[in-house]
């Protein structure tokens, strides 16, 4: 998919696990109304770990979910889970 891809790699607290859960099911609905798609969710076996590969049409897709208000509604999950992000740009060296 041409576009923005993006990777997500957010370190989770254990005690955070479940509002970060809470988080992840609040937004990642999101994307399709920007124009985006999760292409991989990944995380390792306790939960404190999880990668993210997402695919967006364009930059101004992407600065539109950053934006939404209903994203903007739920950041009080992320930050009650005390996750750190990591949010990476990167192309696929395939094409």
């Amino acid at each position: 998919m041409a576009g923005l891809t993006l990777t997500l790699i957010a370190r989770i607290p254990s005690a955070g696990i479940d509002a970060f859960c809470a988080y992840e099911d609040a937004v990642l609905p999101l994307l399709s109304r920007h124009g985006g798609i999760l292409q991989r969710r990944l995380q390792n076996s306790d939960g404190t770990i999880e990668v993210h590969v997402v695919n967006f049409t364009s930059r101004t897709g992407f600065d539109n979910f950053r934006n939404d208000p209903d994203r903007a509604a739920a950041a009080h999950l992320m930050a009650m889970s005390g996750a750190k992000t990591e949010l990476i740009e990167v192309v696929d060296v395939n094409e």
